[in-house]
């Protein structure tokens, strides 16, 4: 019998980071697909879907000072459908905590989810820990200091 690929939640921030955190989870989902043969939720394409769907050419985060009713609207479909990856689908969450996470509120309740339903976090920062808040810390299962580092370790565990 054939087992369901494990999965992955990218957390990190979106809001406030460089093309909302694009790069790094590009990257980062492919090499688990290719490594580890792992599925990978990441919310820059799942909002993507979404957005493109739902808003037809307007700007998501104008309607931030815009249309305030609206956006508050997309964004709690954001934070249902997220969550419940999270609870759910997910098997361990890897985060991306730089100054963009720490800014932002979403990265944060996810590593709060992901702890309260016991999966695993893997944080990848260079931030040192003592800027980190310590609510966060008690979120996460295991600090790396670098993307290297994390594959490293999830080619020895998974």
């Amino acid at each position: 019998m054939k087992h369901k690929p494990l999965k992955a939640y990218l957390s990190g921030g979106m809001e406030y980071a460089k093309n909302e955190g694009i790069n790094w989870r590009e990257d980062l989902d492919q090499w688990i697909h290719k490594n580890l043969g792992h599925s990978v939720f990441n919310p820059n394409k799942e909002s993507e879907k979404y957005l493109s769907k739902s808003l037809s050419g307007r700007s998501f985060r104008l309607l931030k000072s815009t249309d305030i009713k609206a956006y508050t609207k997309i964004v709690r479909k954001f934070v249902e459908s997220d969550s419940k990856e999270i609870a759910t689908r997910s098997d361990y969450v890897v985060c991306y905590w730089d100054k963009s996470a720490q800014q932002g509120a979403g990265t944060k309740g996810e590593l709060t989810i992901a702890r309260y339903f016991n999966k695993p976090v893997y944080m990848v920062t260079r931030i040192s820990k003592e800027k980190i808040p310590g609510w966060v810390l008690g979120c996460v299962t295991k600090h790396f200091s670098s993307f290297e580092q994390l594959k490293d370790y999830l080619e020895t565990i998974y």
